[in-house]
C-alpha cells in the first residue's frame, strides 16, 4: 500500500493501520515520550498494535543514548523493547564514516555515550581531543551539560581540515518542561565557528532510511512522528507512507503550511492512530469532505463548516490548503478556521 504519489490530501485506510503495515518506525521523542515519561495513550496503543502482529522499530534521530538504555528505557515505561529494536542516528552516523574511514581510524566524538559506542561498533576509534590525531570529527547530541568547550574542540579539529559528520541536525528536542536546542542548534554554533558543512546522517536523510532498513527488514513500513520536517520528510524521501501524530512539536497550523515533502499520508491525535482505519478526505464540488466537515479555499480564504470529530475538520482543511498549495507553502492565515476545532 503506498500514496506517496498523492500529496494533495491525507489518504484514507480501510482497516486498521497496524493491519495495512508490517512495521511501524517510530520516532521516539514527542510520539512515545517526552521528557522520560510516556506520551498519553502510547503503552496501551503499542501494546495492542504488537499483539496484533505489528512489528515496532523505534528509530531516533537522538544520539545521546545507547540503543540498549533506550530499550531499557521503553520496558520501565511498560514498552518492551529491545535493543536491536532500537535504530539511532548515532549508529547511521558511524555506518556513513565508517565508509568513508578505515577500520580503526580514530574520531573526535563530540556527543554523548550513544555516539561513542555506535562508533565502537563500526570498528572506529572515539577521541576526545583535536589533538588526539583523530582523521575525523563526529557531532551527536550530548544533553543538556555538555560542556561548551567540546565545540571548540570540534571546530580546531574541523580548521585543520578534518571532514565533519553530524548524526542530525533537529534544531530542538522536546522534554517534560517544553521545547529545547537540539543537536542541531550545536551544529550551528560549530558552522559559525569554522564555516564549514557536515555530512548529515539523520532523518530525513537516506543514511538514517538505509540504517533503518538493514536493522529491521521492513517490507511494508510506516514511519510515525511528529516532525514535518524529520519523520515526514524522512518518508517522502524513503518512499514510505507516514503517519503524523500531534503529540510533539508540529501544530495543526503548521501542518496546513506544509510544502508536498512535509505532508504526512495519515494524520491523527496520538498512538491511537494505528489502531484505526482512516477515514476518507473526498472532493466536493470546490470543497474537500472529511466525516461532517466540508473545507475549501474561497476568496482567498480557508473556510471550514460544519461539525463531528475535530481531526476530521484538519483532515478536510489539509487537503483544502495543500491543493491550494499545489507544490508549494501554504500561505494562508488558518487561524480562524481551526478556532473552532480545539485542537
Amino acid at each position: 500500500m503506498s500514496h506517496q504519489q498523492d500529496r494533495s490530501r491525507p489518504s484514507g485506510s480501510s482497516t486498521a493501520l497496524s493491519e495495512a503495515y508490517d512495521t511501524a518506525l517510530l520516532d521516539l521523542d514527542g510520539v512515545v515520550y517526552a521528557g522520560g515519561e510516556a506520551i498519553g495513550h502510547a503503552v496501551e496503543s503499542l501494546a495492542r498494535a504488537r499483539a496484533g502482529g505489528m512489528h515496532l522499530a523505534y528509530v531516533t534521530n537522538n544520539a545521546l543514548r545507547t540503543p540498549d538504555a533506550v530499550a531499557e528505557h521503553l520496558t520501565e515505561l511498560g514498552v518492551p523493547a529491545e535493543p536491536s529494536d532500537v535504530i539511532t542516528s548515532a549508529q547511521a552516523v558511524a555506518r556513513l564514516v565508517a565508509d568513508q574511514l578505515p577500520p580503526g581510524a580514530r574520531v573526535l566524538a563530540i556527543g554523548g555515550e550513544g555516539l561513542r559506542v555506535a562508533l565502537r561498533e563500526r570498528g572506529l576509534v572515539p577521541v576526545e581531543s583535536a589533538d588526539d590525531d583523530p582523521t575525523a570529527v563526529v557531532q551527536g547530541y550530548g544533553g543538556p551539560d555538555m560542556a561548551w568547550g567540546r565545540f571548540a574542540e570540534a571546530s580546531y579539529a574541523i580548521r585543520r581540515g578534518l571532514p565533519w559528520f553530524a548524526s542530525n541536525t533537529d534544531l530542538t528536542i522536546p522534554g517534560a518542561r517544553g521545547i529545547a536546542p537540539g543537536n542541531g542548534a550545536a551544529v550551528e554554533v560549530v558552522r559559525i565557528a569554522t564555516g564549514a558543512e557536515p555530512q548529515v546522517a539523520g532523518k530525513p536523510l537516506p543514511p538514517m532510511h538505509r540504517e533503518t532498513v538493514l536493522r529491521t527488514g521492513a517490507k511494508r513500513p510506516i514511519v510515525v512522528g511528529d516532525r514535518l520536517d524529520t519523520d515526514i520528510e524522512g518518508a517522502f524521501n524513503g518512499g514510505v507512507d507516514s503517519l503524523l501524530v500531534l503529540t510533539g512539536v508540529t501544530d495543526a497550523a503548521q501542518l496546513l503550511a506544509a510544502p508536498p515533502q512535509h505532508r504526512p499520508t495519515y494524520v491523527d491525535r496520538d498512538l491511537r492512530g494505528l489502531l484505526t482505519g482512516q477515514p476518507e478526505v473526498t472532493p466536493a464540488g470546490d470543497a474537500y469532505r472529511c466525516g461532517g466537515w466540508s473545507a475549501a479555499v474561497r476568496g482567498g480564504e480557508p473556510v471550514l463548516e460544519g461539525e463531528g470529530e475535530a481531526l476530521d475538520g484538519l483532515r478536510a482543511l489539509c487537503a483544502a490548503a495543500w491543493t491550494f498549495a499545489g507544490p508549494g507553502v501554504c500561505g494562508l492565515e488558518t487561524g480562524k478556521a481551526l478556532a473552532g476545532l480545539g485542537l
